[in-house]
């Protein structure tokens, strides 16, 4: 096959020597280019030049945001996607199974490869734009954008960063005492949304080596899975993530409303939102505009 390695040299587990190894083995029996981004929107834009050029395979190589932007770039095309964790967290890959490590993890996808076990799945779209985890909503796309302003950290930091900026976020960062948007979907309306997550698949993130499993009917064959917080008060944000953390999916009530496979919604307010899409802070807006898109994209899937 034509593959096309897009290579984020920046993410936290990318050195020069894995790039050099996890090429060389995409190399046994195929056609590999290289290739480096050096600002936000490059993969994309490195994706859909190959997909016109008629490349077979274009893998991210970096943290989730890369995987993203090629997954933006090929979607609709007969192009399929690769995935090798690259990042801090790296939640899409370890979704399909892949280890966390890149070197290792080369070997699985090399192996789906060579099997052309290319299978169509749905992705997310909010705005325009795929996703092919999740997009947060609200303070967790706070924490995020707390996140990036430490972006020099990150790549030291890791989890323990992201942990730092959930409690100052939650503590200064994000407005606990009011709604900040209202959703409108075929399942019904929520006027009083405090935080929104929108998946693709499950689990939402990883802490550490734990899968926080928020619901076991989010799945790369179904519509979206949408769960909104509504409140901010500890002890019913605490009870809704219990089960999450067994494994089992959160614990549903008044306060968090699950919505399942959505094929279309809306998120609105008078005054802007912030929110995140697969780990990348956006800014905020007044208006989202999601819809799911079945078959958007041929994934390799790794073998076991």
């Amino acid at each position: 096959m034509r593959i096309l390695l897009v290579v984020n040299s920046f993410a936290s587990s990318v050195t020069a020597r894995n790039t050099v190894i996890v090429h060389r083995r995409l190399a046994r029996g195929h056609d590999v280019e290289v290739v480096e981004t050096n600002r936000r929107g490059h993969a994309t834009r490195f994706a859909l030049d190959a997909a016109r050029q008629g490349f077979d395979v274009v893998i991210g190589y970096g943290g989730d945001g890369t995987l993203n932007e090629v997954a933006t770039g090929i979607a609709g095309s007969d192009t399929a996607l690769g995935v090798l964790p690259g990042g801090s967290t790296n939640v899409f890959a370890r979704t399909l199974g892949l280890p966390n490590d890149p070197v290792e993890a080369a070997d699985h996808l090399a192996r789906g490869i060579d099997a052309a076990d290319l299978r169509p799945i749905g992705l997310g779209k909010v705005n325009g734009r795929f996703f092919c985890f999740h997009t947060g909503i609200g303070f967790d796309a706070a924490v995020v954008r707390a996140v990036e302003q430490r972006a020099s950290l990150k790549r030291w930091l890791g989890h323990p960063l992201f942990i730092t900026a959930g409690l100052t976020t939650w503590l200064r960062g994000y407005d606990r005492t009011q709604p900040h948007f209202r959703l409108s979907s075929e399942h019904g309306e929520i006027d009083d949304g405090y935080f929104s997550i929108v998946l693709n698949t499950n689990p939402y993130t990883f802490l550490g080596n734990r899968p926080l499993d928020l619901s076991p009917d989010a799945g790369l064959d179904r519509g979206l899975v949408v769960l909104t917080f509504r409140t901010m008060q500890v002890l019913p944000i605490l009870r809704g993530l219990g089960g999450a953390l067994k494994g089992g999916g959160v614990t549903t009530s008044e306060q968090l409303v699950e919505w399942t496979d959505v094929s279309r919604m809306t998120v609105s307010s008078a005054e802007p939102f912030p929110y995140q899409l697969d780990g990348d802070y956006l800014g905020a807006v007044d208006r989202l505009e999601f819809e799911h898109v079945p078959d958007a994209v041929q994934l390799v899937f790794p073998a076991e």
